[in-house]
């Protein structure tokens, strides 16, 4: 039974580093010695031999720990670089790769943007345009007017099925009743719902408006006087004609799809001429005829110079 050498037991159970580990001997690693690699086995023997030596030309005794020389000059290892560039293989891939790498380095184009896609890209929006500008602006304008109490996915909900209803309903044309010019044919308005839907409120928009001038018409009465509109006002007082209407109507049966079936009814009717939208398109033309006498009136009309 062997003497316990206390040292001896801290000694073995630590991890053995080979003496080419050390500072010193990193500086001769990096000097492009052969040098090998620490094991990180841990060991329980508590003999210190070495039989590797730490650099060449050396040969240890297993006593003394290992110093090398201090004049001692190593002989590094010639260095091919011509072996060390990577070769290519002569094949397609590698001859693309390098014909797109002389592109880049030219500043060239180096991929085609419309590759991949079925449809074609959409425009990107200008320098002073917004983000609402991708929609188109009849249905953005149509779903900000349906929305209530600020739900505007609930609006959305409702332009889509819209749409859907106008995209399988056919309507009849009514040669008393025309179009607005430009439109489509009225048979082909299921295809494009769009087109449908722009075609209907255009068609019963009002093209002027009654303007009061307060107490120009004397004993504090307003002179009324009409007034052009611009497209987008005038497709507002439409879609406000058409919701009204819309909401005096009885559904036929019961779910989230019933204002949205009556708005799309409402639309069918303006386009075949059944709806009731016409005659207020003709009353508010007809009281601005009548109010053209007014453009005359002293208040004003410019005062001619004597």
């Amino acid at each position: 039974m062997s003497r316990i050498n206390p040292w001896g037991a801290v000694r073995s159970l630590a991890l053995r580093t080979p003496p080419w580990s050390s500072p010193r001997s990193g500086r001769i690693a990096a000097q492009g010695a052969c040098i090998s690699p620490i094991s990180p086995r841990r060991g329980l023997a508590d003999d210190t031999t070495f039989t590797r030596p730490p650099y060449p030309g050396h040969h240890y005794d297993g006593m003394s720990p290992p110093s090398p020389p201090p004049d001692t000059e190593l002989e590094l290892p010639a260095i091919d670089r011509e072996s060390m560039v990577e070769t290519w293989a002569p094949n397609f891939l590698n001859a693309e790769a390098l014909a797109a790498l002389e592109e880049a380095g030219t500043a060239q184009v180096t991929y085609d943007d419309t590759e991949g896609l079925k449809f074609e890209r959409p425009e990107r929006p200008g320098q002073h345009a917004q983000l609402q500008d991708r929609y188109h602006p009849v249905v953005d304008q149509v779903t900000k007017m349906l929305m209530q109490d600020g739900k505007l996915s609930k609006a959305q909900r409702h332009m889509s099925f819209i749409l859907n209803y106008l995209r399988t309903t056919s309507p009849k044309p009514n040669p008393l009743r025309p179009l607005v010019p430009g439109s489509p044919p009225v048979e082909q308005l299921p295809m494009n719902p769009l087109a449908y839907l722009t075609a209907a409120i255009d068609s019963v928009a009002p093209l002027i408006r009654i303007r009061g001038l307060k107490g120009a018409a004397g004993g504090g009465q307003a002179l009324e006087l009409p007034e052009p509109l611009p497209v987008r006002a005038r497709r507002r007082i439409a879609i406000q004609w058409i919701i009204d209407v819309v909401e005096r109507k009885r559904s036929s049966g019961s779910g989230r799809t019933q204002f949205a079936t009556r708005f799309g009814q409402e639309i069918l009717a303006v386009v075949e001429g059944r709806s009731v939208v016409w005659e207020r398109r003709a009353l508010a033309h007809k009281q601005g005829t009548a109010a053209r006498a007014n453009l005359n009136h002293p208040a004003v009309a410019p005062r001619k110079k004597l």
